[in-house]
């Protein structure tokens, strides 16, 4: 609880520093009618032309401790870790650690150990009070594992899970499993992000079969109304190449490839990452690279047959644009 009140404080003493800004914002000198900026250093609210001193003594609502890199910060703050929607409880709760040591490291007795284990017991219970709060953890711990076999950042984890509660608010789960949905989650997460992986890359790191993240995932941008652009190829491009071993010539290459199909509108209908493969496969011949179809193949996973079709089609629209 004492965590928990220091962190709305400090959500609060946040928030009245972007009111201040806005507040900033808006005023203008009095004097000129010149820009203000808030000088934190000296506590004082100053106008940028003329150097007119509106407001002075300002309260600084930062800690009174200095910190000169990242593990001191760590170290020297006195609050937990902001809330995240990465955790079904927010981060809100108590975690007991699994280590059996004291607070100076030292080794816990065997009647210790067997009281701090009926506390995570007990603790674990607590903390999923009901079928509602058990299908988020689980839903979250599926997300947070497909994502790190997909290598995909932490603001995607995020996105996903925000989906995922979503779609638990709405009601959407009956009649489909907490995998499926989860699964369709992290697939519009990454794909809104920029950062897309193929179905199949989805298929291979999920429970579930293809054919069910395919029509969970449809149902879910259509229920929730998910704003969803089509995949760019060229998104694919950067992935590829570096698994790969290619150059940053071929990269763009490659890139270039594919903005020659796209001005001959071969690209519509075709799949993104069929059209990615194909175009670093051609971009390193066209750079001098050694990279066979089957490399190419394992590394997309797609099959050398649309590899070789797409790159004869890449190879045409760009003649025909040149020429």
């Amino acid at each position: 609880m004492p965590d928990t009140n220091v962190r709305r404080f400090q959500r609060a003493g946040e928030e009245e520093q972007e009111e201040e800004r806005e507040r900033t914002d808006e005023v203008t000198c009095p004097e000129c009618g010149g820009k203000v900026a808030a000088d934190a250093e000296h506590g004082e609210t100053v106008c940028e032309d003329c150097g007119l001193v509106i407001e002075e003594d300002s309260i600084d609502r930062g800690p009174e401790w200095r910190a000169f890199d990242a593990a001191e910060k760590d170290e020297k703050s006195r609050v937990g870790a902001p809330t995240t929607n990465m955790m079904h409880d927010k981060g809100l709760s108590t975690n007991i650690g699994w280590q059996d040591k004291d607070a100076y490291g030292n080794q816990l007795s065997n009647r210790q150990r067997q009281k701090m284990q009926r506390l995570r017991t007990w603790n674990e219970r607590f903390r999923t009070r009901d079928s509602k709060e058990r299908n988020l953890k689980q839903a979250l711990g599926e997300i947070d594992r497909m994502a790190s076999a997909l290598g995909l950042p932490d603001s995607v984890r995020e996105t996903s899970s925000v989906i995922y509660r979503r779609a638990l608010n709405e009601n959407l789960l009956p009649g489909r499993s907490i995998e499926g949905v989860a699964t369709a989650s992290l697939y519009a997460a990454a794909r809104q992000a920029g950062t897309p992986r193929s179905l199949d890359e989805i298929t291979q790191v999920s429970r579930v079969e293809k054919d069910e993240i395919a029509r969970t995932y449809r149902y879910v941008v259509r229920e929730l109304n998910l704003e969803v652009a089509p995949a760019d190829p060229e998104s694919y491009v950067p992935r590829f190449a570096s698994d790969l071993d290619l150059s940053d010539e071929s990269e763009r290459r490659a890139r270039q490839l594919l903005k020659s199909a796209k001005e001959a509108g071969i690209h519509s209908g075709k799949s993104p990452v069929g059209l990615a493969a194909a175009a670093v496969y051609a971009a390193s011949l066209l750079t001098n690279e050694k990279v066979t179809q089957s490399d190419v193949s394992e590394v997309a996973n797609i099959s050398e047959v649309t590899i070789r079709n797409r790159y004869h089609e890449l190879l045409e629209a760009e003649d025909g644009i040149t020429t």
